[in-house]
This record gives structure tokens, sequence and C-alpha cells, in this order.
């Protein structure tokens, strides 16, 4: 298992649109363990091939909660989820607004508004189609991944002010911690 570099905006890789995974085999495994790596290490709930340089139509997600939401010491429970080729056949017509943030654009924040109900069919890492109706974080999270396949980051569903603020925001902090020449 390997650690992947994440790729953050404006690096162009981002802006690629994924290709359709043609087979699942054990090099797509294998990359889908390191995915899972690099999203645990990041430390995020969700991680698209892309934003690791691979413009394929695949994610990973986890949104792993601690087993005593009670107890901020309690060990947390991964529920890992793989999805491959994964396409929206139904999203409600009533939107939610949620707070998003993102591996490529990171430490920044935005109300991002999406269908809060969508019905998705995807491939696993074993090949086997499923089709799920989602609802809630997992609904989200799965959109704002799946907008990573067509070259589409959360910020870009912001009003140009809010974008350019956050964009602001992260420059900032960059220069702050020395990471980029302004």
């Amino acid at each position: 298992m390997a650690i992947m570099k994440i790729y953050e905006t404006p690096d162009p890789v981002l802006r690629q649109i994924s290709t359709p995974v043609e087979k699942v085999d054990d090099e797509l495994r294998a990359l889908i363990a390191d995915m899972f790596d690099t999203m645990y290490d990041a430390p995020g709930i969700g991680l698209a091939a892309v934003q690791v340089g691979v413009p394929k139509r695949l994610l990973v997600m986890d949104l792993h909660e601690p087993e005593n939401p009670d107890d901020p010491e309690s060990p947390v429970k991964k529920e890992p989820r793989v999805f491959i080729n994964p396409e929206i056949l139904e999203s409600s017509d009533s939107k939610l607004p949620y707070t998003e943030g993102c591996l490529s654009v990171p430490d920044q924040y935005a109300e991002v508004m999406r269908p809060d109900h969508i019905r998705v069919r995807w491939l696993d890492e074993n090949g086997k189609s499923h089709e799920e109706d989602m609802d809630g974080l997992l609904a989200v999270c799965l959109q704002h991944e799946m907008d990573h396949l067509e070259g589409v980051l959360f910020i870009d569903h912001l009003s140009k002010l809010k974008r350019d603020m956050v964009l602001k925001k992260l420059a900032k902090t960059r220069r702050e911690r020395g990471l980029y020449a302004a």
C-alpha cells in the first residue's frame, strides 16, 4: 500500500474528464487500496481517482464515525465503499445546503446546494453491480466525488464572488505555510 500525491487546485489534472474503468482486476484493486490509504492519511471521507492523477471513473469513500459518538476517544468504525463507473439514475428536485470541503482545495469550506436524494448504480471492487437510493451525507459525498469525474470542483458550484474568496483564502494559507509563492 502507498500514500499517493493528492493534486490541488489549480492543477489541470483536476479538470480532466475521467474515462470509464474497462475491467476490474488486481491492478485496479491495488489502486483502490492505495486510494484508501491516501484518503485515510489525508484525512478525508472521499477521494476520486483523478485527484491522485488517475483519470478513471473510480472513487472511494468512508463516512467513518466513532463507534461511540458520545466518547471522543472511541475507536472509529470504518465502512469503506468503492464506486466504479458510478452513475446517478435519478435525483430529487429538492435540494439541501451542505458545508463541503475537499482534499484538492485544502482547509477551505463552503455551503453547496445539492439534491437531497439520489438513486445510483455502480460496480464494486469485485465487479458486482449495485443500485441504491441515497440521501444525507452519503448522497452529498457521492455527488461531490462524482463531480471530480467530470473535472468539477465543489467551488465551481459557488458564485464567482464566493469562489474568489475561497481561492484567496487558499492562496493566503499556502503563503503562510511557505508552500507556494504569491
